[in-house]
């Protein structure tokens, strides 16, 4: 498997910097791809689409229980603006080495309230005592138009974070917009990034550009 890991999150931060991301007000952690049955494990990621960091102490997950820490997920540390982390049912090595991922992304692992074809995917914020910061209700034999996410993620279409609505997920293809790639186990995803904005066809042109001046800064470096 040919994996270039670094390429997407270099990409994501050049996006970032320059402004090409949809950007919010504040920091704002949602849910932006999800697989509840895969070869090397389901896994949630969530993404910090705003524009500071966040302290993920005393933030939690549930499934379609909807109770406030249930799960942990302070061992998440910070996450900074556009970076994304990982919750998953295997361990955090296993789930790198599967995936192609380096040390630099967060992963919780060992995760045990394992999700069902059709469930919840609650995650809260430990304000006022657990309140509900985004939710993910799902089931392809349940409501029309939601994704079956076995062996091939989910990822949210960026102008419907936080909404809840099950037609907003596209499933994970290779190679498709967000860069999604088969794993070890040969599940389709892209765990570890998310592009909260795809550039219109006028960035495009400014986009390819920061591509090329970071791949000559890059070479420079090495030289």
């Amino acid at each position: 498997m040919k994996r270039l890991s670094r390429s997407p999150r270099a990409l994501a931060s050049l996006l970032f910097t320059t402004g090409l991301f949809a950007a919010t007000a504040s920091a704002q952690v949602r849910i932006t791809e999800w697989m509840y049955s895969g070869n090397d494990g389901e896994f949630i990621e969530f993404t910090n689409v705003g524009t500071s960091a966040v302290d993920m102490a005393g933030w939690s997950f549930d499934d379609d229980s909807r109770t406030p820490f249930t799960v942990d997920l302070s061992a998440f540390g910070t996450i900074a603006a556009g970076e994304s982390v990982i919750l998953t049912e295997v361990t955090a090595e296993a789930f790198r080495t599967a995936w192609g991922l380096d040390a630099g992304v967060k992963v919780i692992g060992g995760f045990t309230a394992n999700l069902g074809r059709a469930d919840e995917i609650n995650l809260f914020d430990p304000i006022s005592g657990g309140t509900l910061a985004d939710r993910l209700t799902f089931g392809d034999q349940v409501f029309s138009g939601s994704i079956r996410t076995q062996n091939a993620s989910g990822w949210a279409r960026p102008e419907f974070l936080g909404a809840n609505t099950v037609g907003s997920w596209v499933l994970a293809t290779e190679g498709d917009v967000l860069g999604s790639y088969a794993s070890v186990g040969g599940d389709i995803g892209n765990p570890g990034v998310y592009f909260s904005a795809v550039p219109e066809p006028a960035s495009a042109g400014v986009l390819l550009g920061l591509v090329a001046l970071a791949g000559t800064s890059l070479r420079r470096r090495r030289r």
